[in-house]
């Protein structure tokens, strides 16, 4: 009896735990459908974009190319084994006179391969600050794209409610006609406002389509696949001073600290090209096998050893190492002003990108704040007072236009400022907030 309700226990606990572990995956792949159906941020979508963009596996792959050319530097050449049937009267394979075996070798002079070693290495570093800029462009793409995206979406919703707008002005025209209050053009006009209105959101609705897919298309997606964002317009003023930021882009953007690295490496080349005056070596180890007694040097010995070492002489130098010389001379020199010319680019790209941020910041918070609701005030007033008969049809529609006009310049100035920040984000090579 005990037996039987241990039993029953048992399979009871068994029963009791599948479905614990049931309801645990139940619940596990909810809130995995719950993250699948979350909208991406702009970070998620600039980490997937890095991540699965094929220029940024391209630049990843030639760095790791560049790792493995390192060491090939530093490797001595291939030895050369060498066999030769010497002295056969039959065929050059038949039995010889003479068997020679040897083995050359050839050395740079001692520093050499050091040298080339440290270009090697650079060119690897070079190579991951490629990848770094990369990563850089992909990102202000992908950032570019969701901001643009975002932005039309604004738009959609700020012509949504000028479309409202616009229809309760029909409907306060057509009201004051049948009053006889107003002439019939005022409401053909208002007709025809409303009409176009919402041929305008047509537009922004396809806008809004082509932006998802450029936006696809950076994150290596199929291009009409739906793509949820997170559609919240956010500005963040920009809170480093502009000599904060120019310091900043001079440490840090790739293209100023490859060219640091190219004109080290033309530096060394000189450096190279100096030591063609140096010789190189080739050192050279054989055997002699005499078949024939009388061949041989001494009577009745047929084995001998054969040393060697020799060495280049640059009695040509007035056309090769001097020009070597003098063209690594004017290679780093040219490095040198391109280093030159990089960092004052950079400082200029900076301050303009910065002030004309700054300028579209202020801007945009200047609509939204005052210009705005300054608007939206007038448009109720405009309303009223032409109900009342106080201002006539052109009148209100100034006011109506105006006060879209405040709201589309709002969203222009913020595609400015946004766009700006990404630029800057480009010229510094790196994100402002961190």
């Amino acid at each position: 009896m005990g037996g039987a309700v241990w039993g029953v226990w048992m399979l009871a606990t068994k029963i009791g735990g599948a479905l614990m572990l049931a309801m645990a995956t139940l619940g596990f792949v909810a809130s995995l459908a719950c993250a699948a159906d979350a909208p991406l941020s702009e970070s998620q979508l600039v980490e997937i974009a890095i991540e699965a963009n094929p220029a940024v596996k391209a630049a990843r792959y030639n760095w790791d190319a560049a790792l493995h050319s390192i060491k090939q530097t530093i490797a001595p050449d291939d030895p050369i084994l060498n066999y030769s049937n010497t002295d056969s009267v039959s065929s050059p394979f038949g039995r010889p006179a003479l068997h020679t075996f040897s083995l050359t070798e050839s050395f740079q002079f001692p520093g050499k391969a050091l040298h080339q070693r440290d270009e090697a290495e650079r060119s690897a570093e070079i190579a991951h600050l490629m990848l770094a800029a990369t990563v850089r462009d992909v990102r202000a793409a992908t950032e570019t794209g969701y901001f643009q995206l975002v932005l039309d979406q604004a738009l959609i919703e700020v012509n949504a409610e000028n479309v409202q707008n616009l229809d309760q002005v029909v409907r306060v025209t057509e009201t004051a006609y049948s009053g006889s209050a107003v002439p019939q053009t005022d409401v053909i006009s208002a007709e025809f406002n409303l009409a176009a209105a919402r041929q305008l959101q047509r537009q922004y609705l396809t806008a809004v389509q082509n932006d998802q897919t450029a936006l696809n298309l950076q994150l290596y997606r199929p291009v009409g696949e739906p793509l949820s964002v997170d559609r919240t317009l956010n500005l963040e003023a920009l809170s480093y001073p502009l000599d904060a930021l120019t310091d900043r882009a001079y440490a840090i953007r790739q293209e100023i600290l490859e060219a640091a690295l190219a004109e080290r490496n033309a530096n060394t080349a000189l450096y190279l090209a100096k030591m063609e005056y140096l010789p190189d070596f080739t050192a050279e180890i054989g055997n002699d096998q005499y078949t024939l007694s009388s061949a041989g040097p001494q009577p009745n010995k047929f084995n001998y050893w054969v040393g060697s070492i020799g060495f280049n002489v640059p009695i040509f130098f007035w056309l090769h190492q001097n020009e070597d010389v003098v063209r690594a001379k004017a290679s780093l020199a040219a490095a040198r002003s391109n280093q030159d010319l990089i960092r004052i680019q950079t400082a200029a790209a900076v301050a303009t990108l910065y002030r004309s941020a700054q300028y579209a910041y202020e801007t945009a918070i200047l609509y939204r704040d005052s210009l705005i609701p300054l608007a939206r005030q007038n448009l109720r007033v405009a309303l009223t007072a032409y109900q009342s008969g106080k201002i006539d049809f052109v009148t209100l529609s100034t006011v109506l236009q105006s006060e879209y006009a405040a709201r589309v310049s709002y969203l222009q100035a913020a595609n400015q400022f946004l766009a700006g920040e990404v630029s800057l984000e480009q010229a510094i090579g790196a994100p402002l907030h961190q």
